[in-house]
């Protein structure tokens, strides 16, 4: 809401009372446990603590998504990147009793800055960066939905990302900082190639157009991760499972036209494609089992 520009946001509204404990019913009926990224401030709120505790009693691993989330953390200094990252890991470990050892940026936003705070501070991965060209074509379909003023478009100006994004790599890699550190880098898998997303959010808004679209899209997108050799990092997203039946003030999200419960249903069917293709497991085991491989791909980071 306050990246959206939109009034309210400072009362810091929670539907997490909603989405997790359907979520955690779907996963259980699907024998899955999964990394949920915990925004800082919401852990910090007495009234979600409750529910945020629910993901590691079940089971699931939990990853840093910042403090503040805002979408520019880019923009940050070094010193205020790492106050992000270390406040909000106070609070999740203060709810779940589990230190992240991921994290993911906020709007997909990511600096060399960040990568070398991760590093200092024995993070495992960072899951932020978003290989495709598309962007800023998301970008510009935000702002036409938006409510803001051009001082606040120009601090989002760079929100999802830019078209070079598209040019790095969909699998996992190591990147080499000037610090001398290394740390892995799991994207958010593209449609090999084309480097078009296939995340949850996205398949429901093809779905909105054809159901039987957004399963060819989907098993498109799984061959060619399987041609390339790419295991790939599936994005779930809390409106994935929320309807705009259930939070009208949400929306201006693609999807939200649709109930939860058919929501809720496209994702097990989605899961279920997924899992008949890949061994699905949250994103430490997927990070380590990637370390454990012969040769992977190391870029630097200047």
């Amino acid at each position: 809401m306050k990246t959206h520009g939109d009034p309210g946001w400072e009362e810091f509204p929670s539907y997490l009372d909603i989405f997790i404990p359907q979520i955690l019913d779907i996963l259980d009926g699907l024998n899955l446990k999964i990394t949920f990224f915990i925004v800082g401030k919401d852990a910090a709120l007495n009234k979600n603590r409750d529910v945020i505790e629910l993901l590691t009693e079940r089971g699931h691993e939990v990853g840093n998504h910042s403090f503040h989330h805002e979408p520019w953390l880019h923009r940050y200094s070094k010193d205020k990147v790492k106050r992000e990252v270390l406040e909000a890991e106070e609070h999740i470990f203060k709810v779940t009793g589990q230190k992240p050892i991921g994290f993911r940026g906020p709007g997909f936003s990511w600096s060399p800055d960040l990568l070398d705070v991760l590093a200092e501070n024995g993070y495992l991965y960072d899951a932020s960066i978003f290989p495709t060209y598309i962007g800023p074509l998301a970008r510009v379909y935000y702002f036409s939905k938006a409510n803001l003023r051009e001082a606040d478009k120009e601090k989002r100006k760079e929100l999802f990302g830019s078209f070079k994004d598209g040019l790095k790599p969909v699998k996992p890699h190591l990147l080499h900082l000037s610090s001398g550190a290394t740390i892995l880098e799991i994207p958010v898998t593209t449609i090999p190639i084309i480097k078009i997303p296939f995340h949850l959010s996205y398949l429901l808004y093809l779905s909105c157009l054809s159901t039987s679209l957004m399963s060819l899209y989907l098993k498109f997108a799984i061959t060619l991760c399987r041609i390339t050799g790419t295991e790939p990092s599936f994005l779930l997203h809390p409106l994935d499972f929320i309807g705009g039946d259930q939070v009208r003030e949400l929306a201006f999200f693609p999807g939200m036209d649709l109930q939860g419960t058919k929501k809720m249903g496209l994702c097990k069917k989605v899961l279920k494609e997924l899992a008949q293709h890949f061994n699905l497991m949250n994103m430490s085991s997927h990070a380590r089992s990637v370390l454990n491989q012969v040769a992977i791909t190391t870029l630097e980071v200047i």
